[in-house]
C-alpha cells in the first residue's frame, strides 16, 4: 500500500510559477513510476507528466511540454512538478499517482494503469 499526499497548490497570476510536491509513504518509492494528472471543472482528468522509477525518463503532455518539469527525489520519497509560465487553462485539481510495472511494462499516459492516487491539490491561475 502506498499513500500519496500532494501539496503546493494555490492561486497564481498568469505567467507565474508553482511547484507541486507529492510525498509517498508505504512501500518502496523507487519501485513505482510516478505521474501527475489534472482535472479542470467540467472536464475529464487528463495526463500531465510522468517519470520512470529511475528518474531517467520523463514524459509530458503536449500542452505543458517546455513549461512543466517533473522530477523525483528517492531519498525523500517525493516527486515534484515545477510549473512555469502558467496559463489560466492550467487551472485544475492536480493529482499524483503511482504505478507498479506489470510484466516489465509501464503505461505512463494511461490513468487506469496507476495503482495509487493522492487526494489532489487545487491550482488556480488568474488572468
Amino acid at each position: 500500500q502506498v499513500q500519496l499526499v500532494e501539496s503546493g497548490g494555490g492561486l497564481v497570476q498568469a505567467g507565474g510559477s508553482l511547484r507541486l510536491s507529492c510525498a509517498a509513504s508505504g512501500r518502496t518509492f523507487s519501485s513505482y513510476a510516478m505521474g501527475w494528472f489534472r482535472q479542470a471543472p467540467g472536464k475529464e482528468r487528463e495526463f500531465v507528466a510522468a517519470i520512470s522509477q529511475s528518474g531517467g525518463s520523463t514524459y509530458y503532455a503536449a500542452s505543458v511540454k517546455g513549461r512543466f518539469t517533473i522530477s523525483g527525489d528517492n531519498a525523500k520519497n517525493t516527486v515534484y512538478l515545477q510549473m512555469n509560465s502558467l496559463k489560466p487553462q492550467d487551472t485544475a485539481v492536480y493529482y499524483c499517482a503511482a504505478q507498479l510495472p506489470r510484466l516489465g511494462a509501464i503505461y505512463y499516459y494511461t490513468q487506469a494503469r496507476y495503482d495509487y492516487w493522492g487526494q489532489g491539490t487545487q491550482v488556480t491561475v488568474s488572468s
